[in-house]
């Protein structure tokens, strides 16, 4: 499981961007290992209760499994093969700006809303 986010010195950015992702970076250096992304996107502080209000803080993950996101709580979401950690990896980091530099602070996760599909 690949938890990071490769970030610049001082929170200015990423390090690795639109041809590679941090989460493939582990995987090359652990081959053979199955690899995932996820709990980039949100605070350590919200892993142990990620209900706000009964709505289920939503975890992308990508990769080689998406179970341990549902199975501690989130509304997981399966994003794709590894290589989509590309996006989540700007994910992280608007969450880490909106925590640090915007002032939200580390106490909020992001939500998925779903309409209900009408039936004919």
């Amino acid at each position: 499981m690949d938890c990071t986010n490769p970030l610049k010195p001082a929170f200015t950015g990423l390090a690795l961007g639109y041809t590679a992702s941090g989460a493939e970076q582990v995987a090359e250096w652990a081959t053979g290992a199955k690899v995932f992304k996820g709990f980039n996107q949100t605070g350590f502080n919200i892993m142990a209760d990620p209900a706000f209000d009964g709505e289920l803080a939503v975890m992308f993950v990508c990769g080689d499994d998406d179970t341990l996101a549902a199975d501690i709580g989130f509304q997981a979401i399966d994003a794709g093969s590894l290589v989509i950690a590309r996006l989540l990896e700007p994910y992280g980091m608007l969450w880490i700006h909106l925590a640090l530099a915007r002032g939200l602070g580390r106490d909020f996760a992001f939500v998925l809303h779903r309409r209900e599909k009408e039936t004919p």
